[in-house]
């Protein structure tokens, strides 16, 4: 069999239309700060709940609010705001986004396949013959925080390339999909039927709302919120009903004097409370362990369940990222793109690695808000993201004279129409 003409050849890592990586930059931007708010807010807690004042703290997180306590407010509902935010990108990038191709989806789809499915056999690895429902948290150590990872990229400086950032992206879309599915379907310990199957009305009425473009908030909050509450009424957890409403939203607009799709309109609207607000607030509530409660910091280092998920997240995570990205590449015979060498996916693999958000959700659902084996997993999900963050920070900052060369050029503008340069040329292609 002859060998692939290298003009013929795919590459991986393509920098893709510009539309996209238009879009995908104002993102990054959102999340980027979302990221350093997130960072600040989980430092605090952490702080907070080790200080001379934790009690403090652990009054605050205990307050009642109607049915639910200020920690719950923020796991069940603020959460959902990150997850309907999750379900409009979801949707846009399966119908709009590279993800509706085949081709271009198959990379990131598995590399998140394998960066969720090593990480879990190692915890299970550890933990098989530990008793106390320890195995309960194989997902923790699954999830990929983007905001957390790209408020690393910010405070390292680099300048990564677009087709980088976008495969960063596009693979915590996918997870995001997966830890969805995966909170639906194994950590929903009870379930009532009649408040799931009476969920469907409001949920249906908010779809026939907005396929009718209505964007009125006194019209759809409601709807949403009945949505919402009928959902947590079931069992299944109520973020689940966030990223229903979500896949709801419309993509494509009717017609070119519309403007945007609702969908990104309700992104622009929704990803700053969620990346500025929600889960922030969450990381608050969540990150303030104490690790004298905890059992003593050499307790919690020696529980299987704090080195399954710092294994996990540093070394599973790396290895399932990095050794989908090989495969894809070795069974499609394509090639790297200009400018991107393995030690860039390398670096990618390992931020892939900052487990947060909804890391700290499953292990909640998995061992109980409060209990030890909680703290020690939430300990476990600190130091491994901390870990997979100073690693990365190596790697990248090694590349980062080269990343300033290849930014430089994907940004000169000559004819100043707006457009760089390397998108002028519509036959480029990735």
């Amino acid at each position: 069999m002859s060998a692939t003409p290298p003009q013929q050849r795919r590459h991986l890592f393509g920098r893709g239309s510009w539309p996209e990586v238009s879009r995908i930059g104002d993102i990054l931007r959102t999340e980027t700060v979302g990221g350093a708010l997130l960072l600040a807010a989980a430092v605090v807690a952490l702080v907070w709940a080790n200080s001379p004042w934790s009690s403090g703290y652990q009054d605050l997180v205990a307050v009642r609010v109607g049915p639910l306590t200020l920690a719950q407010w923020a796991a069940d509902a603020l959460l959902a705001i990150f997850f309907f935010v999750a379900g409009l990108e979801l949707k846009r990038e399966f119908v709009a986004g590279d993800l509706r191709d085949p081709r271009r989806a198959v990379l990131p789809v598995a590399a998140a396949v394998g960066g969720m499915a090593l990480p879990a056999l190692i915890y299970v690895a550890v933990n098989g013959g530990m008793a106390g429902g320890a195995l309960r948290g194989w997902a923790v150590p699954t999830a990929t925080d983007i905001a957390f990872a790209l408020a690393v990229l910010a405070v390292v400086s680099t300048h990564l390339p677009a087709a980088l950032r976008t495969f960063l992206l596009t693979l915590a879309v996918v997870d995001d999909l997966l830890a969805i599915l995966i909170i639906a379907v194994f950590y929903t310990s009870s379930l009532s039927l009649l408040p799931l199957v009476a969920a469907l009305v409001p949920l249906g009425l908010f779809a026939v709302l907005v396929q009718r473009r209505v964007r009125s908030w006194w019209l759809l909050l409601p709807v949403a919120a009945a949505t919402w509450a009928l959902v947590h009424a079931s069992g299944v957890h109520a973020t689940v009903a966030g990223v229903l409403l979500g896949f709801m939203v419309p993509v494509i607009h009717r017609g070119p004097g519309e403007g945007p799709g609702l969908a990104e309109h309700f992104e622009h609207r929704w990803r700053p409370v969620s990346a500025g607000f929600a889960v922030p607030v969450f990381a608050f509530f969540a990150a303030g362990v104490s690790v004298a409660g905890a059992g003593g910091i050499g307790e919690t280092l020696r529980d299987p369940v704090t080195i399954g998920i710092v294994l996990g997240l540093v070394a599973g995570k790396c290895a399932g990222v990095l050794g989908s990205t090989w495969l894809v590449q070795r069974f499609t015979r394509a090639t790297l793109g200009a400018g991107v060498s393995w030690w860039d996916v390398f670096g990618l693999a390992l931020l892939a690695g900052i487990g947060f958000t909804v890391s700290l959700l499953i292990g909640e659902l998995a061992f109980g808000a409060g209990s030890t084996k909680d703290e020690h997993a939430r300990i476990g999900i600190l130091a491994g993201s901390l870990i997979a963050a100073l690693l990365a920070t190596v790697v990248l900052r090694t590349r980062n004279r080269h990343y300033r060369r290849i930014r430089a050029e994907e940004e000169r503008d000559a004819d100043g129409d707006g457009i760089p340069d390397v998108w002028d040329d519509d036959t480029v292609r990735p």
